[in-house]
């Protein structure tokens, strides 16, 4: 698929190609297409390799992508030389969205409009299995964003191998198998009598159908043999919290209606989060929703559109207590440090009553 809006066959003096760099499985494919179609179309070629950080630098996971940012620069600069021979190329490495929280699909998408007006580039090169650090495919929604700001950009026809991640074995098969199973087996003896030999029989058969099934669904990224423990310990010491954030909010919300003036104020918050798509922004918005007084209507890409009933709810959602909550179950209690809602200016007010 290509959008580059130039004629086959034109011939310039300098090609300058933008192409965005992820850990892929194609991204030494995309590379080499780039600098071949480059060249192709011009007698020098301007490649800039750029990596687009999904977290800024106050988050705890900004270091761990940093370095792996750089050493996948190091890779890409290294397949440049080697593709473009004694070719007249320049090469540029960067990394973009450092001093910013990148979300989705349009912020990406901007982003690289804006480098692309400061250096000039020409189109941008993407990698098919472009998924800069987050659960979700990207390459569609990202098009589909080029496509509304105007940015040219080219597909690389690279031979993609067998997805591995729907039927993988050995040990990461299995840790995916056991730990589905475990959460199954216990929720349906949490509903069930674990007591009584007809529910331990039925819920480990239940169990190990759900585990066959839904294993690789249920986790969308390996599983860490020493984290998820601990985040399972640190979920048990998140029940309390959520208890006594959910009595709380039954005490402020029955206290506004039992008022006569009844001073409800629904308004739609929207609130960028600092948790990654997926298990940890669902749990987040599950927490908020079971909280009276919130209601989680959409999360995506990091960002959620919450409806509040009563200030008080809306000012706990701007404090950010559940998504601290939340990170200090799935990145560690140095996450659970970070500036709220409110103090970084991630949160909203995007409509009331006529919503």
């Amino acid at each position: 698929m290509s959008n580059d809006g130039r004629q086959e066959g034109d011939v310039v003096a300098v090609e300058r190609l933008l192409v965005p760099l992820s850990d892929t499985v194609t991204v030494r494919q995309t590379v080499g297409y780039a600098v071949q179609s480059g060249l192709e179309a011009a007698d020098s070629l301007e490649c800039h390799l750029v990596v687009a950080m999904p977290y800024d630098d106050d988050s705890p996971e900004s270091d761990r992508y940093s370095d792996d940012a750089d050493g996948l620069l190091s890779r890409a600069q290294n397949w440049v030389e080697e593709d473009a021979g004694g070719a007249d190329v320049t090469i540029e490495t960067t990394t973009l969205g450092a001093d910013e929280y990148l979300f989705g699909p349009r912020d990406y998408a901007e982003i690289f409009d804006a480098y692309a007006d400061e250096h000039g580039i020409d189109r941008v090169v993407l990698d098919p299995e472009y998924q800069p650090g987050v659960t979700a495919q990207m390459l569609q929604p990202l098009e589909r964003e080029l496509d509304r700001i105007g940015l040219a950009y080219d597909e690389a026809p690279v031979d993609r191998p067998a997805r591995r991640g729907r039927l993988n074995g050995g040990a990461e098969g299995f840790d995916r198998l056991f730990a589905t199973f475990l959460i199954s087996y216990g929720f349906y003896l949490l509903l069930g009598d674990p007591t009584y030999w007809f529910d331990l029989v039925t819920g480990a058969a239940v169990a190990g159908i759900v585990a066959v099934s839904l294993a690789q669904v249920t986790f969308t990224l390996p599983l860490d043999r020493v984290q998820s423990p601990l985040r399972v310990v640190r979920f048990a010491l998140y029940i309390p919290y959520l208890l006594w954030e959910i009595v709380k909010a039954n005490i402020a919300v029955s206290v506004v209606i039992l008022r006569p003036s009844m001073p409800i104020e629904p308004t739609l918050t929207r609130v960028n989060s600092r948790v990654r798509s997926g298990l940890p922004l669902t749990a987040l918005a599950n927490s908020i929703t079971l909280t009276p007084g919130t209601l989680t209507v959409r999360a995506n890409n990091q960002q959620l559109l919450v409806h509040t009933l009563i200030p008080g709810a809306r000012d706990d959602l701007f404090d950010g207590g559940l998504e601290r909550g939340i990170r200090f179950v799935f990145y560690g209690r140095k996450s659970a440090a970070i500036a709220s809602p409110r103090e970084r200016d991630d949160a909203e007010i995007v409509g009331g009553d006529e919503l």
